[in-house]
């Protein structure tokens, strides 16, 4: 089927770069990109065209590390470090989740919120409860979310939901199993590295290689966290060769935080093809630091932007960009580093992460279509006509649900 959508059309094709169409038409095909036009192709005149006026059509958001059960908590705990953190309240907050009920109402108010709020793309850390895992995976299919989610290993230092191992992998095995989902696909979870035996991360390496399966952990996220795993692995010399050594250190490898990364560890990121994702807020609420982003690119490092709830107080992508750029001009006055511009980090908020989910950057063609239609009419009237940047870059810093009238996941509309 021909869908023609009418609007105006911003996207970032790739990093840094903004594209503008104004009044441009976006011709699709069962849901995939096939051109971008600014007058409509005459063979395409009497195709049903969707015209949504002066809104703004732009790519849609991709979250690429967060907790889903830790979405009850949003905003409690930010007074406390890390370690701290996990023991005083998220720990507790994830053992709920045996609650398969609970987990129904929670995981389903979490799907319809990440669609509301424009965001199409996740890489998710459920707890360490198969039947919820499961119930999460079906609650994003529901709604239009696609990627993926990852039952969470830790067999020590876990508090109320710690494991015993062979549980942990008998129940990973059982979960992998029950893993139908089209748009949802699974990932390996070891939550980091002071939570996971060696017997566990050397099983789930050998896991992930037999099954070929994606992996997501932490990194670098805390200076204490740090120290730790020097304690735990005395054998390594860096944070990173804790994950490498069972063979979870692989292409696609997607590690959060890298807070403290420094040139030698960014090496063996670009080298390996393991990605980082920043999530500013996070880092900030919690007194971690803030991420060399820049030098991160610069190394080679692929890099995709997350929420991080609940360590991050805001599930809505577009204040994750935000907070990159935040976050970024704060280095700049610390190291001279320059700071991330709108374009640059609406990329890392957008496009990144749907190419890490095989998708392509901003409205490129030969993909299914991953938008948001932003009506911008209700922000504060401005002085003088705007271009299609200076729109954008509000529409960045200022929207909202409320402004949010349509949402394309995967080529279909799930909202508007």
């Amino acid at each position: 089927m021909t869908e023609i959508l009418k609007g105006n059309l911003v996207h970032t094709p790739s990093f840094g770069r903004l594209e503008t169409l104004p009044g441009g038409f976006l011709l699709l095909e069962d849901g995939v990109v096939r051109g971008l036009y600014r007058s409509l192709p005459r063979e395409y005149a009497a195709c049903p065209v969707t015209d949504w006026g002066e809104a703004l059509i732009l790519p849609s958001f991709a979250d690429m590390h967060l907790h889903a059960p830790q979405y009850p908590m949003l905003g409690m705990g930010m007074d406390l470090p890390l370690l701290d953190w996990l023991n005083a309240y998220t720990f507790r907050t994830e053992a709920r989740f045996t609650d398969a009920a609970y987990a129904r109402r929670v995981y389903r108010q979490l799907a319809e919120d990440l669609i509301s709020s424009g965001t199409t793309r996740v890489a998710m850390f459920s707890s360490c409860h198969t039947d919820a895992t499961l119930i999460l995976m079906e609650e994003l299919e529901r709604a239009g979310v696609t990627g993926y989610v990852g039952r969470v290993n830790m067999d020590r230092n876990s508090g109320a939901v710690q494991e015993e191992t062979e549980a942990s992998l008998s129940e990973t095995r059982r979960w992998l199993d029950a893993c139908r989902f089209p748009h949802v696909r699974p990932i390996l979870t070891p939550r980091f590295t002071p939570s996971c035996t060696d017997e566990l991360m050397a099983a789930l390496g050998e896991l992930a290689r037999e099954r070929d399966l994606p992996v997501q952990s932490h990194l670098s996220e805390n200076s204490g966290e740090i120290a730790w795993v020097r304690e735990l692995h005395p054998d390594c010399g860096q944070y990173w060769e804790t994950y490498a050594k069972y063979g979870l250190w692989k292409p696609g490898t997607l590690m959060a935080h890298c807070v403290h990364s420094d040139s030698r560890e960014r090496q063996a990121m670009a080298d390996a093809g393991v990605w980082a994702v920043h999530c500013a807020a996070s880092n900030v609420n919690l007194c971690s630091g803030t991420a060399p982003v820049r030098r991160l690119l610069d190394q080679g490092v692929q890099v995709a932007l997350g929420s991080d709830i609940a360590g991050g107080d805001l599930l809505a992508m577009n204040k994750a960009v935000v907070m990159a750029i935040r976050a970024s001009k704060l280095r700049q006055m610390e190291t001279g580093e320059p700071f991330l511009t709108v374009p640059e980090a609406f990329y890392l908020g957008s496009a990144a992460g749907c190419r890490y989910c095989g998708g392509g950057a901003g409205f490129e063609t030969g993909y299914p279509l991953h938008a948001i239609v932003v009506d911008d009419a209700a922000m504060p009237e401005p002085a003088r006509s705007l271009e299609l940047a200076e729109r954008f870059e509000r529409a960045v810093y200022l929207m909202d649900k409320r402004h949010i009238r349509a949402v394309y996941s995967e080529g279909r509309r799930v909202l508007g």
